[in-house]
């Protein structure tokens, strides 16, 4: 379990990983959609998800150079066993508060 936590440990990752579950997504386009996101903090984070397999980094020759971020099939896998956990943490919200969590996004499976 401490390994699984490893990867997806910061405020960001989780939030990345549901977002290019779309598909591929340019830095700047991460950093527009999660407001309070810095450039540094995102490229740290992308960086370590590369590192631990969870991202793809596909850097294409054309000027100005075009960096693209795509999930691995670990990634995938990873952002689909997330799920549930994002499920329940919906409905303690909704059960603590009463009242529906609308700010946290989660793609449709």
């Amino acid at each position: 379990m401490t390994a699984a936590i490893a990867v997806i440990e910061g405020k960001w990752k989780t939030s990345l990983l549901w977002l290019m579950e779309s598909g591929p997504h340019r830095p700047g386009e991460l950093r527009r959609t999660l407001p309070g996101l810095s450039e540094k903090v995102l490229t740290q984070a992308l960086r370590e998800m590369e590192t631990d397999g969870l991202v793809h980094r596909e850097v294409h020759d054309v000027l100005p150079l075009k960096t693209v971020y795509s999930l691995t099939p670990f990634g995938r896998e990873l952002s689909e066993a997330l799920g549930p956990l994002s499920d329940w943490g919906h409905r303690r919200l909704e059960t603590l508060t009463g009242v529906e969590d609308e700010t946290v996004c989660r793609p449709a499976s």
